[in-house]
């Protein structure tokens, strides 16, 4: 009965606006510091790039755009893909849908070849790609997926992170965090990754370990911002 509920379009179309509204809201009353502050004149100077984030830390992503700036989110297939599609859309930011299991072995099954060129794509036209970073069904472990995009595209890769000091943190496989009104904000973006064209199997490893770090280290950095436990 859950399953068949959930897969009603207009329940998932419901529940998309819902967030998009929530997220809304959560976002204009709160209060975010931004790191470093000239963050917008480095982006802007290497436009487009591709945003790397972890899974269950992505709600706010999306108010990180300013409104010149275009961009396009990987999402995937599945129902609970259909609902964060619609929310994201509602936010302004368009969609590329599939996802590569590839512990399991899937990446086929879920459309991973077709989105990775869709987002060598929107690249090529000028347009910023979002997508978290995680090896799917891993916390906090970055996946090669997002380095070769980077190598194959040229394009930077850019970790952020954003964390609000009131949040539910739930018990799920991704530690995701779900953000509350009326409270302290902070984004922080780490140092563009750029990863070379002929770079080897060692090398996209060694490229792989670097947005894990940066990505925990603007992750670390955010919530200390965000919870009073470091200067701002």
């Amino acid at each position: 009965m859950r399953k068949r509920l959930f897969d009603a379009r207009w329940v998932q179309v419901s529940l998309g606006a819902f967030g998009a509204a929530y997220l809304r809201f959560v976002y204009r009353t709160s209060r975010f510091t931004v790191e470093p502050p000239d963050v917008y004149e480095r982006l802007d100077g290497n436009l487009p790039v591709i945003l790397a984030f972890w899974h269950g830390q992505h709600f706010l992503m999306p108010f990180i755009k300013k409104p010149y700036h275009r961009a396009r989110v990987l999402i995937s297939r599945h129902r609970d893909g259909e609902i964060n599609a619609q929310t994201a859309q509602r936010l302004g930011i368009g969609t590329i849908r599939g996802s590569g299991d590839i512990n399991k072995g899937k990446f086929h099954v879920k459309g991973g070849p077709v989105a990775f060129r869709e987002m060598l794509s929107t690249l090529e036209e000028g347009i910023n790609v979002a997508l978290t970073a995680d090896v799917p069904k891993i916390s906090r472990r970055a996946g090669l997926g997002i380095v070769k995009l980077a190598q194959q595209s040229g394009r930077p890769i850019i970790p952020v992170a954003i964390a609000t000091r009131r949040r539910i943190e739930m018990k799920s496989w991704d530690k995701a965090a779900i953000n509350l009104p009326f409270s302290r904000g902070a984004a922080v973006a780490g140092d563009p990754i750029f990863v070379a064209a002929d770079t080897d199997r060692d090398g996209l490893e060694a490229y792989r370990r670097r947005v894990e770090e940066s990505l925990e280290t603007c992750t670390r950095r955010a919530y200390e911002m965000a919870d009073g436990k470091a200067d701002a």
